[in-house]
């Protein structure tokens, strides 16, 4: 391992280091500390240095409440937090001219919580199965990142309500000044994001300042209608808020005198659903993100979209008066939650969905309501301007907590990443063996569209990440979540293949049948559609079409369905009045 990889930024020479194939370089700031004058106001470039500047420890995460409920289920340790937040992560293969795909990860956390630190989001697989630049991002998070000011403290503070997203844009703009100088090609990034992160990806889809930043997108469980805010709705939200920690409209003294900490935990208590989320403030988002895709916002950008059968499980698998409540009940707590819904809406999952209960049915209520309408809406919106859009769903059910969860929120993410060995993946996922393969359909279809804008299109892919020897798991030699020995580590890490399950060993070590490679020595009980299969092993992928709508499953078995949401969007269109 070298700790002494230094590369010239615009700011100054950071400091990273090698780990085994794959150059780690963290904690970069891509704008000054959004502390003192410069809170509530847009993110400014970085003061230079001159000196080497150390990259081999994470920044801090935005400061945050922890959510214990995603804390238990995931296992994941407390995350070092501060105002002074706006840092990147890159892996790269090398800090040379070959100019790879880059692939910029925006963490999601209901705009409440995350960071780009989180071992499941380690870049290293990305690098070194796919040859592709992976940046991840820190952002504002809660009322520092989406407390809409301008009506109540004035012009000043007209852009406050989509802090965060000027601080996606703002690391969107240092990628493109200086991803070369890490071996990543400018002109070919991809953004891709979950929950939270997705809805990001669907308001930068739609925001002027982001236009040509990016070339691609990804959107994992959301869109950009998700959390979204009118100025009146988010002014309403900056009241309470206001109210709780004690600063009248306009005080700007008293405002910037609260202590960060505070507002954290003020907007963690705002109750369930999302109190923060992009605002359309007619500044950096001047319209509802639905309607700039249908004005053409986002034609020119190939767009992969999906959502995981049960989401909303994750929200409810814990709480047992969902499992045990009656009708009446549930009909009262989901109205609480996602209303209000017309009757005939609910008796329609209740008498016309299949479900072994009522809460079965009714989850896949809330997982329309809040996501699936979203991924629709979004690749339909797309397909009228003749885009290119793949749409996927993950069927996926994790065997862990007994099988409450499903194919739940957030589950996709270590496939994705090909982090199935990482820190509190296997609390999550469970340890089945048929994981694996179905982490490497997923892992090379992402590199294959972050190269060429296309998951069937492996041109330019590594040869050994589709020749049916498996894809490499990330972080093996870069400390869990890319931590170099020795360095101090924080919740988020793990040394380097310590508490490693047999799920999690090296790509073709004591693999079970069920844990082939992907696409490799298949019984004729495989693939069902695989006439036309793709380099990673999968069915070919057909594009995202109104007159189909069809989209590929991964799981155990994947393949292509068309137009599976059809019955729910017709009784979405009759009885709600929108898909």
């Amino acid at each position: 391992m070298s700790d002494d990889l230094i590369v010239h930024t615009t700011s100054g020479p950071v400091r990273g280091f090698q780990a085994g194939d794959v150059c780690v370089w963290k904690g970069v700031p891509f704008a000054k500390p959004p502390v003192g004058n410069l809170r509530f106001q847009a993110p400014q470039p970085p003061d230079r240095w001159t000196e080497p500047r150390d990259a081999r420890s994470f920044g801090p995460a935005s400061l945050q409440v922890e959510n214990p409920v995603l804390s238990s289920v995931a296992g994941r340790g407390k995350l070092p937090q501060s105002e002074d937040c706006l840092y990147l992560n890159v892996w790269s293969k090398g800090a040379d001219d070959k100019r790879r795909p880059v692939m910029v990860w925006i963490h999601g956390g209901s705009y409440l919580t995350g960071s780009g630190a989180i071992a499941w989001y380690d870049g290293a697989a990305f690098a070194k199965n796919g040859d592709v630049v992976v940046v991840t991002i820190n952002y504002r998070l809660g009322a520092l990142g989406y407390l809409y000011l301008g009506d109540l403290f004035g012009e000043a503070y007209a852009a406050s309500g989509n802090l965060g997203l000027l601080d996606q844009i703002a690391a969107l703009q240092w990628v493109h000044d200086n991803i070369a100088a890490f071996g990543g090609d400018p002109s070919r990034v991809t953004i891709f994001g979950e929950s939270a992160g997705a809805g990001s990806v669907g308001a930068l889809l739609a925001a002027p300042a982001a236009k040509g930043l990016f070339h691609r997108a990804i959107l994992q469980s959301g869109s950009g209608r998700l959390g979204i805010r009118t100025r009146a709705s988010a002014t309403e939200v900056a009241k309470r808020v206001l109210d709780k920690v004690g600063v009248a409209p306009g005080d700007v003294s008293a405002l910037h005198a609260v202590p960060a900490e505070r507002f954290a935990e003020v907007g963690a208590s705002l109750g369930a659903g999302l109190p923060f989320g992009p605002v359309m403030d007619g500044v950096v988002l001047p319209d509802f993100p639905p309607s700039a895709l249908a004005a053409g916002a986002a034609r020119d950008i190939p767009v992969m979209i999906g959502v995981n059968l049960d989401e909303y499980r994750l929200f409810t698998s814990y709480d047992p008066a969902w499992q045990s409540g009656d009708e009446a009940a549930l009909r009262s707590k989901l109205q609480s939650l996602l209303g209000p819904l017309p009757d005939a809406i609910i008796d329609f999952y209740l008498n016309e969905v299949p479900g072994e209960s009522t809460y079965d049915r009714l989850m896949k209520l809330g997982t329309y309501r809040v996501f699936v309408r979203g991924m629709l809406q979004t690749a339909d919106l797309q397909a009228q301007q003749g885009a290119p859009v793949w749409a996927y769903r993950f069927d996926w059910k994790s065997t862990a907590f007994g099988g409450k969860l499903g194919a739940c929120h957030a589950l996709e993410i270590p496939f994705v990443f090909n982090n199935l060995h990482q820190l509190g993946v296997e609390r999550f996922t469970g340890d089945a063996p048929d994981r694996q393969p179905i982490a490497d359909h997923m892992h090379l279809a992402w590199i294959a569209f972050a190269h060429n804008g296309d998951p069937n299109d492996f041109t330019g892919v590594p040869q050994a990440a589709t020749a049916g020897g498996g894809a490499v798991r990330g972080g093996a030699e870069s400390g869990g979540a890319g931590v170099p020995s020795g360095a101090e580590r924080s919740g988020a890490g793990l040394p380097s293949g310590a508490e490693r399950s047999g799920a999690g060993l090296p790509s073709g070590v004591e693999r079970s049948g069920a844990g082939l490679p992907s696409g490799a020595e298949r019984s004729g009980a495989g693939l069902p559609i695989g006439v036309e299969r793709s380099g990673a092993g999968l069915p070919h992928w057909p594009r995202y079409t109104l007159d189909k709508r069809e989209l590929l499953v991964f799981g155990s078995d994947p393949h292509v369905e068309q137009d599976p949401y059809a019955p729910e969007r017709a009784a979405w269109e009759r009885f709600v009045g929108e898909a």
